[in-house]
């Protein structure tokens, strides 16, 4: 069984320009994590949400987000669908054949993929292409110095992750030496 990183990898290395496009994986955003954010010059936005089962794939639909000021509790999907949220498109990847298209909401792009185990080789096929939910840029709705400010950290935290592997590191903790400055 591919893994959910090996698939990525294939899908972004096949399907995103990266001189065009701005590719980020494992992305908080919102609320929820995107498997795989794509944004292109023009700050259009593209969610994909990668399920591997049908219990996941069921899961995404349960997903809900809290108004901190009202109180107020929306699921993810009635979100997306009404154009409330900050992706111009979201799209499902999936195995082939996982789940049946008819359950997968129209304004869903849906990708199926095979992974062919001989061969290590991965196909994907857009089966629906997302249904656009607005027209504004990703950079209208999000501040581009603070979201560049977010990724130098993300990459340095992952950088520390990665070195932190291979050998002990150990670190102060960032909240006592602000204090005692």
């Amino acid at each position: 069984m591919i893994k959910i990183e090996e698939l990525i990898h294939a899908y972004i290395h096949s399907h995103c320009d990266f001189e065009k496009e701005l590719v980020l994986t494992n992305y908080f955003q919102a609320d929820w994590e995107a498997d795989i954010l794509v944004i292109d010059s023009d700050g259009f936005s593209h969610e994909i949400e990668i399920k591997l089962s049908k219990s996941d794939f069921k899961n995404d639909f349960r997903k809900s987000y809290l108004n901190k000021e009202t109180g107020e509790k929306f699921l993810k999907h009635d979100k997306i669908s009404c154009g409330d949220y900050v992706c111009n498109a979201f799209s499902f990847l999936l195995p082939m054949g996982m789940v049946d298209q008819s359950l997968i909401p129209e304004h869903c792009g849906i990708i199926e993929f095979y992974h062919n185990v001989d061969t290590w080789d991965t196909e994907f096929y857009l089966l629906r292409a997302p249904r656009k939910l607005h027209e504004d840029s990703y950079w209208k709705l999000n501040d581009k110095d603070l979201f560049i400010r977010k990724m130098a950290l993300n990459l340095l935290q992952r950088k520390m992750e990665i070195k932190g592997k291979h050998e002990e590191l150990i670190f102060k903790n960032p909240f006592e030496i602000k204090n005692k400055k």
